[in-house]
């Protein structure tokens, strides 16, 4: 073999090292942390990499943020707007033409039921009523008449019949009467607050004219509509919050009192009632109002914050603190409310959590409580626990 033959040999043997070299040193750049060429967890193969603890070299800790698994009372509720209205409420009209000859209250002012609100003039009926009485009285005496004769036989059974149904025509007469005098006295069919009248006295009215309002507010009525898919959460008694512009920072509780049995397919959701006490009252219907429908309360749940949570893929995972080492434990959630979430399962009340510097840690890396700051000679400060709040 020739020299030169031997030194295009040589120079490409020194190229080939040189390469090699050159890509084992960018992949041991670019490769994750935990990650080591050249070998398989649990297997030997060529070419295959392993998974490692993550974390400094040497073994160093890494710095995390953490909270403790609480303990404390959940609620699980439904938000919705909605609309007060009056226990009972009636539009006061006449049932007969008339003119008004006495209104008997004073708008905006409480009446109690059975009380006179406006009288018509009468006169024509009482006129009415004096000649059916009359009337009767006459046919009753015709008819004991009647059945004196018929008794000594100087009248036929038919003259009784016909004196015995002029009687009752009579009777029938004086009901009718009395009836349409009654009807010129217009009473409240409830206790309540009688609203702006819209007559004044003299004035002549027809039949089904509105006269004013009758409202009964010593309890409201909360109308408001949620999804259709709690359906199957919803029972009469549940507890309702309602709040209102008018009176803000304060909260009122209502019962769920109905249920409608029709879902809205516009908007497929259901209609709900609930009952509101207001004795004092503060509230009118027709307010605008902000219900909490309260579907469900766990007095003692286990919440964490938010930020522990390390999804992967449809599963939560958090990173639990277990002999000051990391320790990935998949849970189940439930609700959420003001960045705390409930674990159903997977948690104990007294666990300590990672809240921050989980992108950093594996199953069994070293862990110390601090700032999540892990660059060597960094101050350790041990993380405080999340204060449990009253409710969710």
């Amino acid at each position: 073999m020739t020299s030169k033959k031997l030194l295009i040999i040589g120079v490409s043997l020194a190229g080939l090292v040189i390469l090699a070299a050159i890509a084992h040193y960018a992949f041991r750049v670019v490769s994750p942390p935990g990650v080591v060429p050249g070998v398989a967890s649990g297997q030997a193969g060529k070419g295959s990499v392993a998974v490692r603890p993550a974390g400094p070299p040497g073994g160093m800790a890494v710095s995390v943020e953490t909270a403790t698994v609480t303990a404390g009372p959940v609620r699980e509720e439904v938000s919705a707007v909605g609309t007060s209205r009056s226990n009972e409420s009636v539009v006061v009209r006449p049932e007969i033409s008339g003119r008004i000859a006495r209104i008997e209250f004073d708008e905006g002012k409480p009446v109690r039921k059975g009380q006179l609100l406006v009288a018509l003039d009468d006169s024509v009926y009482a006129a009415e009523l004096q000649q059916a009485k009359a009337n009767l009285a006459l046919q009753s005496s015709n008819y004991e008449r009647t059945v004196e004769l018929a008794r000594d036989n100087f009248v036929s059974a038919n003259a009784k019949d016909q004196a015995l149904n002029n009687l009752r025509v009579a009777e029938a007469s004086l009901a009718l009467a009395q009836a349409r005098l009654a009807k010129t006295r217009i009473q409240a069919p409830f206790s309540g607050i009688v609203g702006i009248r819209q007559v004044s006295i003299g004035d002549y009215v027809k039949e089904g004219q509105d006269l004013a309002t009758l409202e009964d507010i010593s309890s409201l009525k909360v109308d408001f509509r949620i999804p259709e898919l709690y359906l199957t959460s919803l029972r009469r008694g549940q507890s309702v919050e309602v709040q209102t512009d008018a009176f803000p920072g304060k909260t009122y509780v209502a019962v769920l009192d109905a249920i409608d049995p029709l879902v809205d397919q516009n908007g497929r959701s259901l209609v709900l009632r609930a009952r509101l006490k207001n004795l004092d009252g503060a509230l009118r219907p027709g307010m605008f109002v902000r219900t909490r429908l309260i579907i469900a309360e766990r007095p003692d749940a286990l919440t964490i914050p938010e930020e522990a949570l390390v999804p992967v893929g449809s599963s939560q995972y958090v990173f639990r603190v277990s002999d000051g080492k990391a320790e990935r434990v998949k849970v189940e959630t439930g609700v959420r409310r003001r960045g705390r979430v409930e674990i159903v399962s997977g948690l104990a009340a007294g666990d300590v959590v990672v809240t921050a510097g989980q992108i950093k840690l594996r199953d069994g890396v070293p862990v110390r409580m601090g700032t999540g700051d892990d660059s060597p000679g960094a101050p350790a400060k041990v993380g405080k626990a999340a204060p449990p709040e009253r409710r969710l």
